[in-house]
C-alpha cells in the first residue's frame, strides 16, 4: 500500500509539472530562462515547484491589478490629450537636437508609458547628506497632502525623525498617505506602524506577506521610492528611509545615491503611480481633480518623461527605453547601478556599442550587499571588458545609484537596477530628461566616482583566482532567477 501511494504523488507529481512545463514553454519567453526553469522543475523534485511558485509566474500577463479606472478617467485623458497638442511642435523642434534619441520618446508615448512633459524645475541630488535635508524642508512645507512609498522604512534614527515629521503634519490637519513594501521593510515594527496611525497618517504595507520565504508574492515588491508633495512636487530615486542611507553615523559605509526632485508638469505622472498604488493597497480611489493636479508655474524648462513598470504593465517599458538609448548612443554610455545583471538584450547593445566605437563605460560597487548578487554581477565583467567597455569598481563606500547618461543628451534616473529583478519582477520609476544641462550634471558625478574607483583590465581579470571564477559562474546560472 506505502508503494502504492508513493507511485501515485510522484506520477500526481510530474503530470502537475508537465502541465507547469507546457505552460513555460507555451509562455514564449527568453529561451535562456525557459531552459533554466525547466532545468529546475525537472531535475529538482519538490524544489523546483517550489522555486517556479516564488520566481516564475509570469504576473503581467496575469495582471495583479488593473490601471484601466484611474488612466481612463476624463481629467486624465485630457490633459494627456493637452500636453500632446501643446508640444507637438516642441518636440518637433527639439528632434535635430535629439537626433535618434527621439525614438525613446517615440517609444515610450506609443506603449502609454508616458507622455512627454516641458514645464520642469529638475535637480538631481547626490548622497543622502544633501538629499534628506531638502527632502524633510519640502515635506515640512506641504500645505495640503503629502503622499509616500518607500521600499524600506526602519526604526531607526532616520526613521524616527522621518516618523515625527509626518506625525506633526497629520496632527496640523494634512493629509499624509504613506505605503512601504512589506518585504522591504520586514523588519519595522507594528508599534511604529500604530504611532503613525494614531497621529492620523494612513499606513498600508504593500502586498503583505506572513511567510517571507513560502510565497510568490516575495518577488513581486514595490521598489519604487517616491514622494509627491501637494501634487506640485515629486522625489524619487534610489534612497530609502534608512540611517545607512544618510550617511550620518561615522560607524557605516559611505552611501553613493542618486535622488531626483521635480517641480512641474511631470510630477502630475509620479501622483498617478502613486494613486495606482494607493487604490491597490487601501481600495480606495482618490479623486483626480485640482486638488491632486493642480495647475504649476515652474519656472524652468527640463524636458523629460516619468516612467513607471512592474509585472502590471503591458510592456517593461524602463527596460525598453535603457535599451533604445544603449542603442541609439553615438559618443558615450555612462552606467551606475549597484546590480549589474542584465539580460541578454541589454548585454548585447552594450558589447554592440562599445565594439562599434562608443565609449561605454559602467561603475558598480567594489563589495556588494548581497554575496550570490555580487558574484553573478562580477560573472559579466569579461565579456564587457573583451567588447571594449571599460568597468570600474566604486571603492569609497557602497554604490547604489541607479542612472545612466548618454550623449550629454539623455540623463536618466530613477530605481530601476540593471537586473532582471528590476526589469520583469519590482514595480520600479524612471525619469529620462532629455536636457544637456541635467545630461552634464550627471556626467560629471560619474566623472567625480571614477577617481574614488578603481578601473578593470582584462589581464588583471583573468588573472583571479580560480575559486573567484567558479563561484561566479556559478551564481551565474542562477541569473535568470536573480
Amino acid at each position: 500500500m506505502t508503494t502504492l501511494v508513493i507511485s501515485l504523488l510522484f506520477i500526481g507529481y510530474y503530470l502537475l509539472v508537465l502541465g507547469i512545463v507546457f505552460g513555460v514553454i507555451l509562455d514564449n519567453r527568453n529561451p535562456a530562462k525557459t531552459f533554466a526553469y525547466l532545468l529546475v522543475l525537472l531535475f529538482l523534485p519538490v524544489i523546483g515547484l517550489v522555486v517556479y511558485y516564488m520566481f516564475g509566474q509570469n504576473l503581467r500577463k496575469q495582471k495583479l491589478f488593473s490601471r484601466k479606472g484611474l488612466i481612463d478617467n476624463i481629467y486624465v485623458k485630457e490633459w494627456q490629450e493637452k500636453q500632446m497638442l501643446a508640444l507637438k511642435d516642441v518636440v518637433q523642434e527639439a528632434r535635430p537636437l535629439l537626433r535618434e534619441k527621439i525614438k525613446i520618446v517615440n517609444l515610450l508615448v506609443a506603449s502609454e508609458a508616458s507622455m512627454v512633459t516641458l514645464r520642469n524645475e529638475t535637480s538631481i541630488l547626490f548622497d543622502g547628506e544633501h538629499i534628506f535635508p531638502r527632502l524633510f524642508d519640502d515635506i515640512r512645507r506641504a500645505k495640503h497632502h503629502i503622499h509616500i512609498e518607500f521600499y524600506i522604512l526602519e526604526d531607526d534614527n532616520l526613521g524616527n525623525a522621518f516618523k515625527q515629521i509626518l506625525i506633526e503634519k497629520a496632527q496640523e490637519g494634512i493629509e499624509v498617505r504613506l505605503c512601504y513594501d512589506d518585504v522591504g521593510s520586514r523588519s519595522l515594527p507594528k508599534k511604529f506602524v500604530d504611532q503613525l496611525r494614531s497621529a492620523g497618517v494612513e499606513v498600508y504595507a504593500f502586498m503583505p506577506v506572513f511567510w517571507p520565504y513560502l510565497t510568490s508574492k516575495v518577488n513581486f515588491r514595490n521598489h519604487r521610492k517616491i514622494v509627491v508633495i501637494d501634487g506640485e512636487i515629486g522625489y524619487f530615486g534610489g534612497v530609502n528611509i534608512a540611517d545607512r542611507y544618510a550617511n550620518a553615523q561615522a560607524h557605516l559605509p559611505y552611501w553613493r545615491d542618486t535622488h531626483l526632485r521635480i517641480y512641474g508638469e511631470a510630477v502630475k505622472y509620479v501622483q498617478m503611480q502613486f494613486m495606482l498604488n494607493w487604490k491597490f493597497v487601501s481600495g480606495m480611489v482618490l479623486p483626480i481633480d485640482e486638488t491632486y493636479y493642480p495647475e504649476v508655474a515652474p519656472k524652468e524648462q527640463h524636458m523629460m518623461q516619468v516612467v513607471a513598470s512592474g509585472p502590471d504593465s503591458d510592456w517593461p517599458a524602463i527596460m525598453q527605453a535603457i535599451l533604445m538609448a544603449i542603442n541609439t548612443a553615438e559618443s558615450y554610455i555612462y552606467i551606475t547601478t549597484p546590480y549589474f545583471i542584465p539580460n541578454e538584450e541589454i548585454l548585447t547593445a552594450l558589447q554592440t556599442a562599445a565594439l562599434g566605437g562608443v565609449d561605454v563605460q559602467l561603475l558598480i560597487p567594489a563589495k556588494g550587499d548581497s554575496v550570490v548578487v555580487q558574484a553573478a554581477t562580477m560573472s559579466y565583467v569579461k565579456q564587457l571588458l573583451a567588447a571594449g567597455v571599460q568597468v570600474f569598481m566604486y571603492t569609497k563606500g557602497f554604490l547604489h545609484a541607479k542612472t545612466m547618461v548618454v550623449d550629454d543628451l539623455i540623463a536618466s534616473v530613477g530605481t530601476t537596477n540593471m537586473d532582471n529583478r528590476s526589469f520583469e519582477l519590482n514595480f520600479e520609476i524612471n525619469a529620462f530628461c532629455y536636457d544637456k544641462e541635467l545630461s552634464l550634471v550627471l556626467r560629471h558625478q560619474f566623472e567625480k566616482d571614477r577617481t574614488t574607483s578603481s578601473k578593470i583590465s582584462l589581464a588583471r581579470w583573468e588573472r583571479r583566482r580560480f575559486i573567484k571564477r567558479i563561484t561566479e559562474s556559478l551564481a551565474r546560472m542562477f541569473a535568470p532567477l536573480l
